[in-house]
């Protein structure tokens, strides 16, 4: 399902990143696109006296942990300078200040999932509260970019780098998908519950299913795998409570056996969202200092014909 030229599918109506893993994401009019993502996404994470990560699987407090950055930080030409902070809030603390003119304490053996290798640490004032704040040993790493590189999974697609993301630059969903799912819920429940960085409307549920190249602005993306869903969406992230939704009715139609039926081999999963990478990254472009911003439209180039054809 091809859009025909000058023919707009969607368009966007939400962008989010999520500075610290887990922690809760910024709503942006504009972001610029780096070649990890957004511009300061997952560029932080919390990690315990092991250097492996803490995520909100195991830390649902995560959820409460608020960050701000000055909105200049997402103007295309900015650069950060000494008076430069993220600001991060959680309930009971005190507002805890992370220059963003990056330190040179470098730390080894830091670990998120598959990859393991050395980071930024934010120095000892910032490890004590996020100490204090969980209860247990904690320090704040951002990613080293200048020696450190961390690449999206070769199975699915080649060239592609992030810093703490789980595994793809970008994930993107449709208003459409959500009120859909919301529909078969008791209680519906808002998009932070999906944690994506590209929000779009004006299309049908699930067709970003579909997508395996679309255009926004002066960007292509690249729709590389079906999202498959792990226990974050079913942690409240107002109350950091976990219950069975909206995994419980996800599995109903939106698993393996239901959109791949025909498939031998079945992962038991469910799905939501695409995972996406930005062709620019990889294509020279990047130093051209691109960004998308809300309301842009959203063309498709390339599809397949059904969610048993997409890649999981």
């Amino acid at each position: 399902m091809d859009a025909a030229a000058g023919v707009s599918a969607a368009t966007v109506k939400s962008i989010f990143v999520y500075p610290i893993k887990s922690c809760r994401g910024i709503s942006l009019p504009q972001a610029p696109i780096s070649s990890t993502g957004f511009r300061y996404d997952r560029e932080w994470l919390i990690v315990n006296s092991k250097g492996r990560a803490y995520t909100q699987r195991v830390e649902p407090k995560l959820a409460l942990v608020a960050v701000e950055l000055p909105i200049e930080a997402f103007s295309l030409d900015w650069e950060p300078n000494h008076h430069s902070y993220l600001v991060i809030t959680a309930p009971g603390m005190d507002a805890l200040k992370i220059p963003l003119a990056k330190s040179v304490e470098i730390v080894n053996g830091v670990s998120v999932w598959e990859w393991t290798g050395s980071a930024v640490d934010e120095g000892d004032h910032a490890a004590q509260w996020f100490s204090n704040y969980l209860g247990k040993p904690s320090r704040l790493v951002r990613f080293h970019d200048a020696s450190e590189v961390r690449i999206v999974d070769p199975e699915y697609v080649h060239g592609y780098k992030v810093m703490f993301s789980d595994g793809y630059p970008f994930l993107l969903l449709s208003q459409g998908s959500l009120d859909s799912l919301n529909t078969l819920l008791k209680e519906p429940i808002p998009v932070n519950r999906f944690r994506p960085n590209i929000l779009v409307e004006g299309c049908e549920p699930f067709i970003e299913d579909l997508w395996t190249e679309i255009k926004i602005s002066q960007s292509t993306f690249q729709g590389v795998k079906l999202c498959s869903r792990c226990k974050v969406p079913t942690i409240n992230q107002e109350t950091t409570e976990a219950g069975s939704e909206p995994t419980d009715t996800l599995i109903t139609f939106r698993s393996d056996k239901v959109l791949r039926p025909n498939k031998k081999h079945q992962k038991g999963k469910v799905y939501f969202g695409q995972n996406m990478v930005c062709l620019d990254s990889i294509n020279g472009e990047e130093g051209k200092r691109k960004s998308i911003k809300l309301g842009d439209s959203v063309f498709v180039l390339k599809s397949v014909t059904s969610a048993a054809d997409a890649a999981v």
